[in-house]
């Protein structure tokens, strides 16, 4: 987020596009992380295309925070009732709900909740649900790290400890409890919409920004490698036209936006990275049934819809000159905490970029980092879901020359495209 948006970033963004076409918008929740700031407009600031606007100073938070009421300042403090930022998304979405939609006035409604991010503060009232919870073990749970990983994921203990697998577990737990206000919202605001009779001319979507490992790869917790756990969202969509199923296709978030101005009849515009889902959601041929993220990727008839077959997927690694408590480890790292070991979540040269490729005949995905060892990882993920054997030095040199080329090509493109280049078959 840059001062006075000098990028014109958030003048291109749906929302306007949404708006010029006569809908109602209102955001509610986290914007940016450092959304508020004097320096890219204070809260003052209402990102153009909002008619309501309830944005959150800074990064996450349940209790004693800020928030921008349409660019006036608007503090909560510690009460359970009246403060817990969850149940104020809330109650500011009923209002706008009841306030603003009806048959003949379309609305979009954004709603940014920070559960179940750290803290991880709950409701009291679910302090002790989950209580004999604990984080998955996967195959790849605790597992000590080998030269194949790359070296961030070598630093530090390996195994974790009993004591910090203890506390990621009761930060799973923590994760789920935020999770239960959440579903409450969910509910309350479906229910709004149903009893006001627009249920069937609403759309509604469930997603996240990222995954979360807990002791996978013996990293106690966070959200930046290129690993399944980390990269993989959940994604619902209900709404007219389309059918209550499961549908096995490689999306990603980019495609967010053209979708929703195509299901609301607008033309999407040209800069757009993304494809809409449109034409898949309400294609019956298309969805399958499946077991489970470990199942293989299904494919129907394609009724000439173009189909994507990789996604490009991206990081750019953070470090700071000083981790508190983990001065030892140097400079350049990021998120180092004593409490955990000094295992640390990123570092400067923890930049990377991958090809998640699924298609009918393969499922891998390659990443590569922009480091001094350019180190490079590969996993075909049809055997090795779990992603405990790189590969990389078992592929020929022509398809590891390949991958790098549609790797460099997938960084650089723009617009349609990038989709085009996303269908290119290995």
């Amino acid at each position: 987020m840059y001062p006075e948006d000098k990028n014109g970033a958030e003048r291109k963004s749906f929302v306007n596009t949404l708006h010029k076409f006569g809908y109602n918008t209102f955001f509610a929740g986290k914007y940016l992380n450092q959304y508020g700031r004097k320096e890219v407009g204070g809260l003052e600031h209402v990102p153009p295309g909002w008619d309501w606007w309830i944005g959150l100073e800074g990064n996450s938070r349940y209790y004693d925070y800020t928030l921008s009421v349409n660019g006036s300042r608007e503090y909560h403090g510690f009460n359970h009732s009246t403060d817990y930022l969850t149940n104020v998304i809330k109650k500011r979405a009923l209002e706008f709900l009841n306030t603003a939609p009806s048959m003949f006035n379309p609305f979009f409604m954004m709603l940014s909740t920070p559960a179940c991010h750290a803290p991880f503060d709950s409701e009291p009232k679910y302090y002790k649900n989950f209580s004999k919870y604990h984080a998955p073990r996967t195959k790849n749970f605790n597992i000590v790290n080998d030269h194949s990983k790359h070296w961030l994921l070598r630093l530090g203990e390996q195994p974790l400890r009993k004591k910090i697998i203890n506390k990621m577990d009761e930060i799973y737990r923590k994760r789920l409890r935020t999770l239960m206000s959440v579903d409450a919202m969910v509910k309350e605001i479906y229910s709004l919409i149903k009893d006001k009779g627009l249920l069937n001319s609403t759309y509604i979507i469930f997603t996240s920004d990222n995954g979360y490992h807990l002791g996978q790869f013996s990293l106690p917790l966070d959200k930046r490698e290129p690993y399944e756990f980390d990269i993989r969202v959940p994604f619902y969509i209900r709404g007219p036209g389309i059918s209550q199923n499961l549908l096995d296709y490689p999306i990603t978030n980019i495609d967010i936006a053209p979708t929703i101005l195509d299901l609301a009849g607008i033309d999407i515009p040209k800069h757009f990275d993304g494809e809409s889902l449109k034409p898949l959601l309400q294609k019956e041929e298309f969805y399958s049934e499946t077991t489970g993220l470990s199942s293989p990727y299904h494919f129907g008839k394609s009724n000439n819809i173009s189909v994507r077959k990789t996604l490009l997927v991206e990081h750019r690694g953070e470090g700071s000159n000083i981790n508190k408590g983990c001065e030892y480890l140097g400079p350049n790292l990021g998120d180092c905490h004593p409490e955990f070991d000094c295992k640390c979540s990123d570092s400067k040269n923890n930049t990377y970029s991958c090809l998640r490729h699924v298609s009918e005949v393969e499922n891998f995905v390659f990443c590569s980092w922009e480091d001094d060892e350019h180190f490079e990882e590969y996993y075909n993920l049809g055997s090795d879901f779990y992603q405990l054997n790189n590969s990389i030095n078992y592929i020929s040199h022509d398809r590891r020359k390949k991958l790098n080329i549609t790797l460099s090509n997938l960084k650089k493109c723009r617009g349609s495209h990038c989709y085009k280049l996303s269908k290119f078959v290995f």
